[in-house]
């Protein structure tokens, strides 16, 4: 079945104006608008707006946070290039988004959406597909929260942001955000997550070669501390720390 795609002023002209376009898949809806951009610290949506669109992210990290009553805030996840952002079955955005790095997204009207999805089944599993997608970031997120200690959280959260880069073949695990970030992310402090980082580089786990990166150097060991092995003797690193520099929030 094939969409119709029309602007706002040729909706007015009636379909005479309209022209037919197939819609392969939910990435094509979007490809066809406008990108729009976005600089790190910068708000996408706030958490109680009215969901009116729905984004998918072109380029670019960004984080879903939510602020308690008490001031504190949590992130919920990280989002990724190919992510859609605003996806609920509620009326108003569940959480607040905002660029990590410089962004680019794509934005499409959210009662347009559901009408090309309820007209099309196969952007129906797409979508669904989507939905399971973050319920399995959801789920994620509860397991990492749930370990003992700060090094299986740290451990769990590098292998995690490694998964999300499955096109990379290199030991680099890239983290463009903040160690602030990571810590409201985990449920830690900042002094923690700092800490904890320090502790494996001077074990020889990771290296630190940026401010937003590490280097894996002992994958095994970094899995066993992410299952909560502490069988595993962590060995110092044959090779001088010094090479690779220390990393900053």
């Amino acid at each position: 079945m094939n969409a119709q795609v029309v602007t706002m002023q040729d909706r007015g002209k009636g379909a005479m104006c309209s022209q037919a376009l197939p819609v392969a898949d939910l990435s094509s809806m979007f490809a066809r608008q406008p990108v729009e951009r976005f600089a790190p610290g910068q708000a996408v949506f706030w958490e109680g707006d009215e969901a009116t669109h729905l984004f998918e992210v072109a380029a670019g990290m960004l984080r879903a946070l939510r602020l308690l009553g008490d001031g504190r805030r949590i992130i919920v996840g990280f989002m990724r290039p190919g992510d859609l952002l605003g996806v609920s079955l509620k009326e108003r955005y569940l959480y607040t988004v905002e660029a990590v790095s410089p962004v680019e997204l794509r934005r499409f009207p959210r009662r347009r959406f559901e009408d090309e999805v309820a007209r099309h089944s196969n952007l129906q599993q797409q979508l669904f597909s989507r939905l399971r997608d973050e319920m399995t970031a959801a789920q994620d997120q509860a397991v990492l929260l749930s370990r003992r200690c700060a090094e299986e959280k740290l451990a769990n959260f590098f292998l995690l942001m490694r998964r999300n880069e499955n096109c990379k073949r290199t030991p680099i695990v890239d983290l463009p955000m903040t160690r602030l970030d990571i810590a409201d992310y985990l449920g830690m402090t900042i002094e923690t997550v700092s800490r904890t980082i320090t502790k494996l580089a001077n074990s020889g786990v990771i290296a630190t070669p940026g401010r937003r990166s590490v280097m894996v150097l002992k994958m095994e060991t970094l899995r066993a501390l992410a299952d909560g092995d502490e069988s595993e003797k962590w060995a110092p690193s044959p090779i001088p720390r010094a090479q690779y520099g220390s990393a900053s929030a």
